[in-house]
């Protein structure tokens, strides 16, 4: 007798915290669901289980308001008809870092792990997109699958078989990493809501089966048919019970479980009995006709795209690393700072919130959680800088001239670096304590002589620099020991280059009174201006046409790259979601509009000039676009156009070049008065290549130019983090950006990146009319970018670490002059590692012990060496979720072997 085949139906909800809705509103029909699944579990003991849409976050935003409900939810959970975890939200991938990614699965476990089970489960259930280390962050996660609705195509068994890596013939598929690692994936082929609202009426139901069976048995390569009971916000099916017990007369072959995603996920690996398809790699939807794809929610709001890459800058690549060197001096780790700031960053992180894809009053709330969470993250910094700089000694410069000010500039980055740095400096204080008179402190600050003074570095070589005078400032100290204290002070801001300031580690400057003035710096004070339109340091030449568009030469390889930074705008009457340009449209640029050019600033470590474009765009859609938006007509079959009125754009264009700079710097700012458009900035690459790369979640991830067959969309704008490069032999460029993740390389015979500045829109889009005004993105904008040209291999010739570098910002403080057990150019650790990036300084909770995490950019291995400053130490290899693991070593020094894209994570304990 054959096997029945099994229907397993998993009661769940999909819980998009904000989206169409306010959060706060959700939050109440959120409360509204918990309730009611605690009384259907209560009431009916065969209403097995409900998994709660694999984000902790939820059983958070319930017990904010139904406190007294926690210890019967906890029972729930520990009998396991409640499912929780692994992560803390539902994120969006592509947009959210590297380490946010990790962050919000380690949160996940650990709040998880206090009701004392955690899901193992790869839950992707509504991502616009999967990143291609998935597989591998999983598996050293302990979770051996993945289940998510988006990225491949099913084919069905029936159908065709799948030829593409992008296609599976059944909804369960082996889903590869790069670097190997595979996972049992399960894609919704019939979305996670194709068992939702069962009926219980015969005549309802045994319809309802017939079609539901049949369409998961197009795709299923097993008879374990999985059918998920709930949708996004969809409320508990109270009577599910008596609908299964009806399903199971009507369809006495089949065999009806009221299941859930472990036993489900048992069910299928034991039945197995033929090849799956090999998925492999990132899950873009490469196979399809481009509509749909969701992609240009990386262009929605781009100011919330900003506002989180400063926010995720500051916490993984500054607070982290500068709070773990002070952990070293003996400072206590944060670790409820740190959660508490990862937590209300993350709570921006969900889909429908850093996508930019809701209605407005979700992202106003965004902008106030971005302020919270950094403003954690600063206080942080603050405390632990002030330790690591008291730590420093700087008696030295006593030694050097009179009234020293001693400043500490910190590298938290993974590399050895040199660039610019801007510091403000006290030349003196009063405090309020002392007694004087309000008119008499400020007259002493204002009659200051802060002129005739040196920058000094250790050695006390002369380091060329700027002054602004601040003039009179108000301050206060926070003692931890006394009430505050208030003072006026003279402030001066010192810019200037730091030069080699080793990789997560200190470089000790002093502003002084020199003893010698023939150390003044003028002979080091060449400018980098040939003329206004010329800047050049050892590596770069940079040259400006009429119409500000820039010619970079590559010195090294003597490669130039012309009409790079030009601007393009068209009309967008998509949504917050998908582009699309109105048919037929004339693209505008400001290729060949002349432009005003001038030298905004001339000094011995950077040049800078300024481009300004005068130009103008049509103001909005027209009134056929309104119309079709109200009848809401599908965003590709749209036939409206641009109004013919034009409004004034004008481009202000920063272009700096430092003295060491491997790149080149661009600031451009506008005040976006028009509507219903795309803003782009254009660097032609003139490399010839069929694929390019584009820095992603722990990956820099290979793609095509050229989309598939299938494709139908005539943009092809991609995701992006960091980075994206064009290389071809003996040349590449790459260009790195703040918070600005879309780009795209166009088809246009010159292989040019498009990166998008802005796109404004007036909808939400998707299943209803949902108008976003503020999604228009008027007012002021600012955006950043660099230029990197380098020799064909951006990952050996440095482009990339630049790159990332790029990110990161520089941290500075003023310190007194004292004693310290460290010394200038201290850096707890020294490592190598050829193609490996930096990823994260920090310490674990669980263990205490110091965590470095690196990945490998290249499908090659290479050896990471490892070299601590502090002695002999343990060193163990541990895995994403930071467990300890095998010993490596316990020497000063180590080697270690790193696969092909491969994460490595190394826990250092303390002999």
């Amino acid at each position: 007798m054959s096997k029945k085949r099994t229907a397993h139906i998993i009661s769940h909800t999909h819980w998009d915290r904000e989206w169409y809705l306010p959060y706060e509103k959700h939050h109440m029909l959120l409360i509204q669901l918990m309730d009611t699944l605690l009384h259907t579990l209560e009431r009916d003991p065969e209403f097995k289980s409900f998994y709660l849409d694999g984000q902790t976050i939820i059983l958070e935003d319930y017990l904010q308001v139904r406190p007294e409900k926690k210890e019967q939810l906890e029972a729930y959970i520990k009998e396991g008809r409640i499912h929780i975890g692994p992560w803390y939200i539902l994120q969006d991938a592509f947009l959210t870092s590297s380490e946010a990614n990790l962050r919000n699965l380690q949160i996940g476990h650990q709040d998880a792990a206090r009701y004392g089970t955690i899901a193992k489960v790869g839950y992707f259930p509504d991502t616009f997109g999967n990143m291609g280390q998935a597989p591998q962050i999983l598996r050293q996660a302990g979770i051996d699958n993945a289940m998510f609705g988006r990225g491949v195509k099913p084919t069905g068994f029936n159908n065709t078989v799948s030829d593409s890596d992008y296609e599976s013939s059944f909804s369960e598929l082996l889903w590869e990493g790069p670097d190997g690692s595979r996972v049992l994936g399960i894609l919704f082929a019939n979305w996670y809501c194709n068992g939702m609202e069962v009926p219980t009426n015969e005549k309802e139901a045994k319809e309802y089966w017939e079609r539901k069976l049949a369409d998961a048995e197009k795709y299923a390569s097993t008879g374990e048919l999985l059918f998920m009971n709930g949708c996004d916000h969809q409320p508990i099916q109270q009577d599910l019970s008596e609908a299964i017990r009806t399903a199971r007369k009507l369809f006495p072959d089949t065999e009806f479980v009221h299941s859930n995603v472990a036993d489900y996920l048992q069910a299928v690996n034991r039945s197995l009995d033929r090849e799956l398809s090999v998925v492999k790699g990132e899950l873009r939807s490469q196979r399809t006709d481009g509509w749909s794809t969701l992609v240009n929610t990386a262009s929605a709001r781009v100011y919330l795209k900003q506002m989180n890459q400063r926010g995720q800058a500051l916490l993984e690549k500054v607070a982290e690393p500068l709070a773990s060197f002070a952990h070293l001096l003996g400072k206590e780790y944060p670790h409820h700072l740190f959660t508490y700031a990862w937590k209300t960053l993350m709570q921006n992180h969900p889909h429908d919130s850093i996508c930019g894809c809701s209605v407005d009053e979700v992202h106003r709330e965004m902008v106030t959680r971005f302020d919270k969470s950094r403003h954690v993250a600063e206080t942080i910094v603050d405390d632990s800088k002030r330790v690591i700089a008291e730590a420093i000694d700087t008696s030295v410069f006593a030694r050097m001239g009179a009234e020293a000010r001693p400043l500490v500039v910190f590298n938290t980055t993974g590399w050895e670096r040199t660039g610019v740095v801007t510091v403000e400096l006290d030349a003196e204080r009063l405090y309020f304590r002392d007694g004087f008179p309000l008119d008499e402190m400020s007259r002493r600050m204002q009659a200051l002589d802060v002129s005739g003074r040196v920058l000094v570095d250790a050695e006390g070589r002369a380091v060329p620099f700027t002054m602004q005078d601040l003039g009179l400032q108000f301050g206060y100290d926070l003692p931890d020991d006394k009430f505050r204290q208030p003072y006026m002070c003279r402030r001066v801001s010192l810019t200037f280059e730091a030069q080699n300031v080793p990789a997560l580690g200190v470089a000790a400057y002093a502003w002084l009174k020199s003893a010698d003035p023939a150390s003044s710096p003028a002979a080091d004070a060449a400018s980098l201006l040939n003329c206004d339109r010329v800047m050049e340091n050892a590596l770069l030449r940079v040259e400006i046409a009429e119409d500000g568009s820039l010619a970079v030469t590559d010195k090294q390889t003597g490669r130039t790259f012309r009409d790079l930074g030009v601007y393009e705008n068209t009309g967008d009457i998509g949504n917050e979601y998908m582009y699309k340009q109105p048919n037929g449209e004339t693209t505008l640029t400001t290729k060949g509009l002349k432009a005003d050019i001038r030298v905004v600033e001339d000094t011995p470590y950077r040049a800078t000039v300024e481009i300004v474009h005068e130009w103008s765009v049509p103001a909005s859609g027209d009134a056929v676009f309104e119309q079709e938006k109200r009848e809401l007509v599908y965003f590709p079959h749209r036939q409206g156009q641009r109004v013919k009125d034009m409004v004034p754009l004008t481009i202000r264009t920063q272009v700096s070049l430092s003295r060491s700079g491997r790149g080149v710097e661009l600031q451009a700012s506008f005040n976006n008065q028009a509507k219903d458009h795309r803003l782009r900035a254009l660097f032609p690459t003139d490399v010839e290549t069929a694929v390019h790369r584009a820095d992603s979640i722990f990956e820099i991830a290979t793609r095509d130019n050229e989309p598939a067959a299938e494709w139908e969309n005539p943009s092809n704008a991609q995701h992006q983090q960091a980075f994206v490069d064009v290389s071809g032999a003996g040349a590449g460029l790459t260009i790195a950006n703040l918070g600005l993740q879309e780009y795209e390389v166009l088809r246009d015979g010159r292989n040019t990146i498009a990166v998008t500045l802005l796109r404004s829109v007036s909808e939400l889009g998707d299943w209803g009319l949902f108008p976003t005004p503020e999604a228009q993105c008027l007012g002021e904008q600012t955006v950043r970018l660099e230029i990197i040209p380098h020799s064909g291999d951006g990952s050996a010739s440095g482009a990339f670490a630049e790159a990332y570098l790029f990110q990161i910002p520089w941290t500075a403080c003023q310190t007194g002059v004292h004693g310290g057990p460290i010394a200038s150019g201290y850096a707890p650790y020294r490592w190598e590692g050829g193609a490996l990036a930096f990823s994260s300084m920090k310490v674990s909770e669980a263990s205490g012990d110091l965590m470095l995490r690196w990945f490998n950019m290249e499908a090659a291995g290479t050896e990471l060496g490892l070299h601590s400053a502090r002695g002999a130490e343990s060193v163990y290899k541990s895995n994403v979720l930071e467990e300890e693991g095998t010993l490596v070593s316990e020497e000063p020094s180590l080697s270690l072997a790193v696969g092909p894209y491969e994460i490595v994570t190394l826990g250092v304990k303390r002999k």
